[in-house]
């Protein structure tokens, strides 16, 4: 049983998700402190110094009645909250990881184009099996029927 478990976890799509899912978790915590630390402060500065991840509002005053000067006060007088400042910080998070993967499948298909055109040669169809061959081919490989040369 290990035999078998060790053959699933070393084919070469397991480990390459692994490795995908862990370069993926640090491109995530890069992208949240782009967004955090260099993206959100300028935007922040120029609507009037305001920090998006301390927009909320409350719903209910918790223990302590607010009004709260941050998130952080509001959560520890256990106040419910809509901490929608947090939410658009996450949705430019997923703008930009959403951003950088069309970018990065978009330049592996133009890599695998060449690669695939090179593939597809020009055919022909055999006039006796109706099987596709090379344009170039003189004898059937399907069929091994003798092909007119002139013929393209």
């Amino acid at each position: 049983m290990f035999k078998d478990f060790r053959e699933f976890a070393m084919r070469g799509n397991v480990v390459d998700m692994a490795v995908g899912i862990i370069i993926g978790a640090a491109f995530g915590g890069i992208v949240n402190s782009m967004v955090s630390d260099v993206i959100m402060p300028p935007i922040g500065l120029l609507l009037g110094r305001v920090d998006f991840s301390n927009l909320f509002v409350v719903l209910k005053s918790g223990a302590t009645p607010g009004p709260y000067a941050s998130l952080s006060q509001a959560k520890q007088a256990g106040a419910t909250l809509l901490s929608y400042g947090l939410f658009v910080n996450t949705l430019i998070n997923f703008l930009i990881v959403a951003m950088a993967v069309f970018f990065l499948v978009r330049a592996v298909n133009k890599l695998k184009r060449p690669a695939e055109a090179a593939k597809a040669a020009p055919t022909k169809i055999c006039p006796f099996c109706r099987s596709a061959i090379p344009l170039a081919a003189t004898r059937c490989a399907h069929c091994t029927s003798q092909l007119d040369a002139d013929a393209h």
